[in-house]
This record gives structure tokens, C-alpha cells and sequence, in this order.
């Protein structure tokens, strides 16, 4: 049984009839799954704050040089972020895109 079968309506009638032991089986499958997803979004995390960091440094060197903080290519940047988002790009689109 792979993690697309579980979603079927009929999951509890489906394990019913499962071992025991196919029931473990299972169990440490999704469990070994659940942790490459966690180790994953540990990754992605890492690299977030990594890229905030980075950004926040460049932003108070700007700040010392009294430069602007913002320009109107980022404001309209923002806009059209925001714009996307209002659309109805979701989040689940941007699943298999690849930052680095």
C-alpha cells in the first residue's frame, strides 16, 4: 500500500483487513517518508534564514550609507507578488520549483 492508496475512502475497510504485520510495515514506511519531508523542510528553512540574513546585512549597509532602503522597482515587485497571490496561485503550484 503506497501513501496515494491511503487517501482512498475506504481507508479504515482497506487496513481492516491488513496483518498486523502489514500494518507495521506500513507504519515505518510513512514514518521514513514523514522524515525525509521533515528533513527536507529543515533544509529549505535553513536556507531561508540564510537568504533573511543576507538580505537584512545588505539592508543596514544601505541604511549606513544613507541610501533608500526600498526602490520603486521593489515596490512594484511587491505589487505583483501580491497580485499573484490574489489570483489564486497556490501554494501546492510552487511544490516542485527548485530555489538553488
Amino acid at each position: 500500500m503506497t501513501t496515494e492508496e491511503l487517501k482512498k475512502e475506504d481507508l479504515a475497510a482497506e487496513l481492516s483487513s491488513r496483518t498486523d504485520e502489514e500494518l507495521k510495515g506500513l507504519l515505518e514506511k510513512l514514518c521514513i517518508e514523514e522524515e525525509k519531508i521533515s528533513y527536507k523542510r529543515r533544509v529549505l528553512h535553513g536556507k531561508i534564514d540564510i537568504l533573511r540574513a543576507e538580505l537584512v546585512k545588505r539592508l543596514k549597509k544601505k541604511r549606513k550609507r544613507g541610501e533608500k532602503l526600498f526602490t520603486r522597482e521593489d515596490i512594484e515587485k511587491l505589487s505583483e507578488i501580491l497580485a499573484r497571490g490574489a489570483s489564486g496561485v497556490s501554494k501546492s503550484s510552487l511544490e516542485d520549483e527548485e530555489l538553488f
